[in-house]
């Protein structure tokens, strides 16, 4: 039961951790993607090398 009392402040410490890395991600606008798929498939342009 001892390993409960390190066990949950890590798993609360690393919970906030990635939660505040996504706050940043959308902040800084990481996912917005204004040239992305949603554009490419209305064009008839076949692209046989797609970017990464």
């Amino acid at each position: 039961m001892e390993i409960l009392a390190i066990l949950i402040p890590v798993s609360l410490f690393l919970g906030g951790v990635g939660l505040v890395a996504f706050f940043w991600a959308m902040k800084t606008k990481q996912f917005d993607d204004p040239e992305g798929d949603a554009n490419r498939i209305l064009t008839k342009d076949w692209d046989e090398h797609p970017k990464p």
